[in-house]
């Protein structure tokens, strides 16, 4: 049962990424895209399990270090992705300004490093289990640490196509894993 709720979890989390990534390329940041991006991690977390359990003994420990760097940059990410899209957004720059100073600045720069780091360890440990199709596989091991890291950057056509290719890998994962899943109720039923 955990498979397809978190494939699903996985196509949710993709499709908040990428359609408001392609809408923002047309109309820049607007408050319904910002609210849907910033609840889009929460329903990443069940898609890195499935893909973790999937692939769990082919990437062997290293694939298990991999999955806890980037279950740990995920939540840190999230809450920074939460508070950038659902508070900051909506309070005036100046305020934003003075709010991402000291502390919290550097705190939503750790998180988004960690997110960066755990995204490329276990995009390495996917390719390296060959568990999963393999170009989600190389787009979420290069979209994902360029997404967290631009996080902070103006919205240019430039963030919307990585926030495409991102959203885009999810999807594509999430599939895979449902594909791999159906094709062994087939087989086990032959």
């Amino acid at each position: 049962m955990l498979t397809p709720l978190g494939a699903g979890c996985g196509v949710l989390a993709g499709l908040a990424i990428a359609v408001p990534g392609l809408i923002e390329a047309f109309t820049g940041e607007t408050a319904p895209t910002s609210f849907v991006l910033g609840l889009s991690p929460a329903f990443a977390v069940p898609l890195l399990t499935v893909l973790h359990l999937r692939q769990a003994t082919a990437a062997g420990a290293f694939g298990a270090v991999a999955y806890t760097v980037n279950a740990v940059g995920l939540g840190l990410f999230g809450g920074a992705a939460f508070t950038l899209n659902l508070a900051l957004f909506f309070l005036d720059d100046a305020v934003t300004k003075e709010l991402l100073r000291g502390p919290a600045a550097v705190a939503l720069q750790g998180s988004a490093l960690v997110f960066a780091a755990g995204a490329v360890l276990f995009g390495v440990a996917m390719l390296r289990a060959g568990s999963h199709p393999r170009v989600p596989a190389v787009a979420y091991l290069v979209a994902l640490p360029v997404l967290a890291v631009a996080a902070r950057l103006p919205d240019t056509p430039l963030t919307s196509l990585v926030h495409v290719v991102a959203g885009g890998s999810l999807v594509w994962l999430s599939l895979g894993v449902t594909r791999a899943r159906q094709d062994a109720t087939v087989n086990s039923s032959a």
